[in-house]
């Protein structure tokens, strides 16, 4: 397992190294339109109740969701498609802390799952078809259920 550790990591550092940024979790609501500017990409915003879901589609099929609370805080993301997002740039202040916790779990090359009490990572996937999603614990609007985050 740890072979798999010390091979995945660095080619999971490589793939986030070559995308675009995005807004970072724990950021504000205003990150998102440089993103859409950045990326050329297409957004559709849907609100709900104590929540608001920006959804951002790449021109290369990567499809980010950003779930803002009423504070205009990025609490939570999601992302599928064929590249990954930038993690380093997703995840904000809070990817030192996934990178140390990543090189300490248990993972395999195909499924990464992170639960600290400060962040919450998902993700998993293969060639061309990647998906995951983050949040703060201590972020979640009251009455959200992480099984919204989608």
């Amino acid at each position: 397992m740890r072979l798999t550790r010390i091979a995945v990591f660095p080619a999971l550092l490589a793939v986030m190294a070559a995308t675009p940024a995005l807004a970072a979790l724990g950021g504000g609501v205003d990150s998102v339109q440089s993103d859409l500017v950045r990326m050329k990409g297409a957004v559709r915003v849907t609100p709900s109740t104590g929540y608001t879901v920006h959804e951002i589609t790449t021109s290369y099929g990567t499809t980010l969701r950003e779930f803002t609370g009423a504070d205009g805080k990025v609490f939570a993301l999601t992302w599928t498609g064929p590249v990954y997002p930038d993690l380093r740039q997703v995840l904000g202040s809070y990817y030192a802390q996934f990178a140390q916790a990543l090189s300490t779990t248990r993972s395999t090359h195909r499924h990464v799952d992170i639960e600290q009490p400060g962040l919450v990572v998902q993700n998993s996937g293969r060639v061309r078809a990647f998906a995951g999603r983050a949040w703060v614990p201590t972020m979640l609007p009251e009455n959200f259920s992480v099984d919204d985050i989608r």
